[in-house]
């Protein structure tokens, strides 16, 4: 294989060589990592592309381990069964999908209680599980580079709050900087009996984290962790959000000041049901979010981000060679994808370059998205036909792919419903894509019926069928085949050329080359 790839001349211009097929990739196809956190216990198994992998599984038990243990300095006996029990099962689990041994860590309850040692032993002996018990700088970086995993490159603070402890962490153009660990973990505060006691000792601790930190303000906060996750699902529920993908969700400080008034003046339980937050969760929301508002009233940060991603992803970047880490993880997500289930995998490079003189502006963050909506143009084909369209939508605002904004998320899943679909109107998802501005509609309603256009024209994975060419201050589109395509340009297609140019408003003309 190695010697393939060094053989391998292609030119892959600017999607670069596929990764997945590479021994190190296929290495990480699928990896199992277990989070024993104060609060919860959870497995995810990775599979699929190495370097945006899918959730192959994903189970998670709320065992409440670090309960109490501000009082007692122990492990919450019940949670401590919960617990065990948990990761017997999860082991067995493990050993069924052949991915042992496991990578499994624990966090601050078993690091700072005194039994944790006597807790971790048992685990080994009772599951065969062995638990790395790290410290809080280092769940800190392994939380930021799990930010990483979606965002290569980013800049900014990366927080992450668990049960019993927070950590922050400073990115900056992609690697980990200064971290630090505090004691505000919502089940270790709520130990305090009144709000003043609360807000008092939240502040003060705040304040020390960001004078060691050092921090600038106007920096973008990424949050890590279920409390915070739980805030920003009934953010959206209080602002009637019609993307509810918490992945890259962003708030304001003036979102967080309106949602912690709402939590604090509503009926918890009104709350969790509208927005489908568990029991267990939602007892520790009143607090988080005391927490995030001082965060953000001392940090103040430019905006607020959430990131799915944490410790159990950055456990997974701890183990993919710096070669993969640089790569993009929404195209090698797309690409993976693609080799999977397209019916002609290697077309939507193609495509790509037969689509591209249509946005002549792009810059390279949109000539991405393109790039990505022509890898996706046929892995939805097994869908029956009248439904095509929204099951093309549908995967693409709801799968799990890293690097995207919620509006490029819409934007990808709105070309690939033009893909199949030549009118949005009526849609189900009219209220999605209000997230977008009318440029931005067009220019998805173009790329759609470009992709629409172009998959009449497949001659195979190598061989480009003609080009685009937009001359868009004449309003001129003309289409320029090859002789050998010609025969591929029938009825339907020439309906779908005349559908694109309606859409560019423009006049349309064909030019066939000798062979």
């Amino acid at each position: 294989m190695i010697e393939a790839e060094t053989r391998d001349t292609t030119d892959w211009g600017g999607f670069g060589r596929p990764i997945f097929d590479d021994p190190k990739a296929r290495a990480l196809s699928r990896v199992g990592v277990v989070d024993v956190g104060s609060n919860s216990v959870r497995l995810v198994v990775f599979d699929g592309a190495a370097r945006s992998p899918a959730y192959f599984y994903n189970e998670k038990v709320m065992a409440g381990l670090g309960a109490g243990l501000a009082e007692t300095g122990r492990l919450n006996p019940v949670g401590r069964a919960r617990a065990i029990s948990a990761i017997r099962r999860f082991a067995a689990l493990a050993e069924g999908m052949g991915i042992r041994p496991l990578t499994a860590v624990a966090t601050a309850a078993v690091r700072e209680a005194e039994d944790g040692e006597d807790f971790r032993s048992e685990v080994e002996r009772e599951t065969g599980v062995k638990l790395w018990v790290i410290d809080g700088r280092e769940e800190a970086r392994l939380s930021a580079q799990g930010v990483l995993l979606g965002w290569p490159g980013s800049y900014g603070i990366v927080c992450d709050i668990g049960g019993s402890s927070m950590e922050i962490a400073d990115l900056d153009q992609g690697k980990v900087g200064r971290r630090e660990t505090s004691p505000l973990g919502p089940l270790r505060l709520s130990r305090f009996t009144t709000k003043k006691a609360l807000r008092d000792h939240i502040k003060v601790v705040v304040q020390d984290l960001h004078s060691k930190m050092a921090h600038e303000t106007g920096r973008r906060l990424f949050l890590v962790g279920g409390s915070w996750r739980a805030i920003a699902r009934i953010d959206m529920e209080r602002r009637d959000y019609p993307l509810t993908v918490l992945h890259e969700y962003r708030m304001s400080s003036q979102n967080v000041a309106l949602t912690q008034s709402y939590i604090e003046a509503t009926n918890p339980e009104v709350v969790r049901n509208r927005a489908g937050i568990s029991a267990d969760r939602m007892a520790l929301v009143p607090i988080a979010v005391v927490v995030l508002r001082e965060l953000v009233k001392t940090f103040r940060p430019k905006d607020i981000t959430v990131s799915s991603y944490g410790i159990r992803e950055g456990m997974l970047y701890e183990q993919m060679p710096a070669d993969l880490r640089a790569r993009d993880p929404l195209i090698e997500a797309c690409r993976f994808a693609e080799a999977k289930d397209a019916r002609l995998p290697g077309f939507g490079k193609i495509l790509y370059d037969f689509v591209l003189p249509l946005f002549p502006k792009a810059d390279w963050q949109k000539k991405r998205i393109i790039k990505a909506a022509c890898l996706l143009h046929d892995v939805t084909w097994r869908a029956h036909p009248d439904y095509r369209d929204e099951v093309a939508f549908d995967n693409a605002t709801r799968a799990n792919l890293g690097g995207l904004k919620h509006r490029e998320r819409v934007f990808l899943g709105l070309s690939l419903l033009h893909r199949y679909s030549n009118k949005r109107e009526g849609s189900r998802f009219e209220k999605i894509f209000q997230i977008l501005t009318v440029e931005e509609l067009q220019q998805a309603e173009v790329l759609g019926k470009a992709m629409r256009l172009g998959a009449m024209l497949w001659l195979g994975a190598e061989e480009a069928p003609g080009e685009l060419i937009w001359r868009p201050k004449k309003r001129d589109l003309e289409l320029v085949l090859s002789a050998h395509a010609r025969p591929l340009f029938g009825e339907v297609a020439q309906n779908r050329l005349s559908a694109l140019a309606a859409s560019l408003r423009a006049t349309v003309n064909v030019t066939i080359l000798d062979a």
